[in-house]
């Protein structure tokens, strides 16, 4: 090997060394460089609305939907919340309940203008399960809401694609604990006060993501529906999309993460130099063989002279 092929050896061996320690050692990092610790803030009673207080959502990530639950659909058919697994198909779960006189109006609408600004379909690529946690709510209700979604979502929804149900008080409450979604009747107001959010299932039952709030941005529901689906769904850039990326429930989306993103770039970086190097490589190793063929064929190394005698 020549002096230059081995010097590009020991240049790309340091190069993957420095990208390793990159991808595998580096905090997170502030303005102008230097090491910070994550100082994202958390809500308290204090920043919490009073009517508000007590009734967040709390984050059950890795928590297992519960299979066996019953709930009834807009059709009138009990059905078991597993039917809505185990097909490689990620699900959207949100909780509302059908007389709500205002905010799950705005919560469903929100789903809604985030589904219709994706390029994957409900019933398709994944599933969506509205369910209510109001005893009260009949298939009727479940049914006319159904109807009034769908035709503003205005695509084709095959199957169980999106369904609207009820449940028993027992149910409700099994999947409302689980999901850490916590609402109370106000007897002042003859409603319920509650939380908003969407609740995001890999195709194998795990709480994947919880978006928090009352929009869901098409960009959002992409990024959380590949992150449910394992990056299985989307294309090679939603995957790297997601090595940058992480929701935030303060922020309500999915932010920058200064890790992710070096991570990403140590990748990038460590692509582009094993690219340059191995053609450097190459190139060094095409002209060699090169200069061997052009040396004359048969060409032998002369013998040494031979020293002459000398005689004493």
């Amino acid at each position: 090997m020549s002096l230059r092929s081995s010097s590009l050896g020991r240049a790309f061996a340091l190069g993957a060394a420095l990208v390793a320690g990159l991808l595998l050692g580096a905090p997170a990092m502030g303005v102008g460089g230097e090491a910070r610790a994550d100082t994202t803030a958390k809500p308290t009673p204090d920043t919490i609305p009073a009517p508000l207080v007590g009734i967040e959502i709390e984050d059950h990530a890795g928590a297992d939907l519960p299979r066996d639950i019953t709930i009834r659909t807009q059709e009138g058919r009990d059905v078991k919340l597993g039917s809505y697994l185990g097909d490689g198909k990620p699900l959207i779960v949100v909780l509302a309940y059908y007389e709500c006189p205002m905010l799950c109006t705005v919560v469903l609408n929100g789903l809604q203008q985030g589904l219709s600004g994706l390029a994957w379909t409900a019933g398709k690529e994944f599933r969506v399960l509205t369910v209510s946690f109001d005893p009260r709510d009949t298939t009727n209700f479940a049914d006319r809401k159904r109807r009034a979604y769908l035709q503003a979502y205005g695509r084709e929804v095959a199957g169980n694609g999106w369904d609207f149900a009820t449940a028993a008080p027992r149910e409700i409450e099994r999947l409302t604990k689980m999901l850490g979604f916590k609402y109370r009747w106000d007897e002042s107001t003859s409603q319920y006060a509650h939380s908003t959010g969407a609740f995001l299932f890999t195709p194998e039952g795990k709480l994947s993501v919880t978006m928090h709030g009352v929009a869901f941005p098409a960009r959002d529901l992409r990024l959380a529906l590949n992150q449910a689906a394992d990056g299985k769904l989307g294309t090679t850039w939603d995957r790297v999309m997601l090595l940058c990326y992480h929701y935030d429930p303060n922020a309500r989306s999915y932010v920058l993460a200064g890790t992710r993103l070096m991570r990403a770039g140590g990748v990038v970086t460590l692509l582009i130099m094993s690219f340059f190097l191995r053609r450097m490589w190459r190139r060094e190793r095409r002209r060699a063989l090169e200069e061997k063929d052009e040396s004359p064929s048969g060409a032998q190394i002369p013998a040494p002279t031979p020293s002459p005698e000398i005689t004493p």
